[in-house]
Formats: structure tokens, C-alpha cells, sequence
């Protein structure tokens, strides 16, 4: 037997062995690391309603001429529920001292204030697009629109 034909055999072996054990590590690394899209809605329990969660944040930036700007948002902007399924809308205020706001279309209305949460129990009968509109933030003026769309399937 050729002893020169072993060693190349090895070496080769080792390599590919060496280049799966990377790859499996890397596999596993990166899944404990790198979570993809987090949820931001808990799966129903008991026959318990879901609930989907929002936040209150605020964009803020400095013009070229040293103007301040910013801009607040429902976070996230669309969320997706199906017809006559009963959930919760949990909304914490991070950002802004509070935000009245209603929801097109039907008569819910509340306040988020800074710091709290507001829990809305909401179902919708009706298919459609359906906007939480912020009163203090409804334009551009007013550093909005702090709109977000319950889509409704």
C-alpha cells in the first residue's frame, strides 16, 4: 500500500470533518444568537383571547439647518388578526407623555400614557383595514400621523 495515497486520504478526511464541524457550530452559534423576528403576540391559552403588543416610540432627528425634528409611531404599524377573532391590544407608552387615540370605524377610545400600559378587548365582525389613529399626532404638523392598521381577515 501506497503510504503517500494514506496521508492525502486523511488529510482530506480531517478537512471534511474539520469543514462539518465548523458548519454545525456555526448552525447552533448562530441560532442562540440570531432569534429572527421576535413575536410581538402571545399564542392564545385556556381559551384565553390573544394578546398582540404595541408601544409608543418617537423618530427624532436634526435637520441640515440645525431644526429639530421628530415623529411619533404605533409600533408595530400593522398588525394582522382574523374576523371574529376576540384579542387584546396591550399598548405600552414609552415615548410622548400620553396619546388619546380611537379606532376608525368603531367606538373604541382610550389614552396611553407614558410609562402604563392600556389593554384594549377588541373582535372585530367585519373584514377590512381598521386605523388607531393618535389625536394629539394626527398630521405632519402635530409630528405624526401615529397611525397603525389592524388588518382584519
Amino acid at each position: 500500500m501506497d503510504m503517500n495515497a494514506w496521508i492525502l486520504s486523511a488529510r482530506k478526511v480531517g478537512l471534511i470533518v474539520g469543514a462539518i464541524v465548523i458548519a454545525f457550530a456555526a448552525y447552533f452559534i448562530g441560532s442562540y444568537f440570531w432569534k429572527g423576528a421576535m413575536a410581538t403576540s402571545t399564542a392564545p391559552t385556556n381559551g384565553e383571547a390573544r394578546v398582540i403588543n404595541l408601544v409608543t416610540g418617537e423618530f427624532t432627528a436634526e435637520t441640515a439647518d440645525g431644526d429639530k425634528i421628530e415623529a411619533y409611531r404605533w409600533d408595530p404599524g400593522t398588525i394582522f388578526v382574523e374576523k371574529d377573532e376576540p384579542f387584546k391590544l396591550s399598548i405600552y407608552g414609552v415615548n410622548g407623555k400620553e396619546h388619546p387615540f380611537y379606532i376608525e370605524g368603531t367606538d373604541v377610545k382610550g389614552v396611553v400614557q407614558q410609562g402604563k400600559e392600556t389593554v384594549v378587548d377588541l373582535q372585530f365582525k367585519e373584514e377590512g383595514i381598521y386605523r388607531l389613529i393618535c389625536t394629539t399626532h394626527a398630521d405632519i404638523a402635530a409630528n405624526g400621523p401615529m397611525i397603525a392598521y389592524i388588518v382584519v381577515d
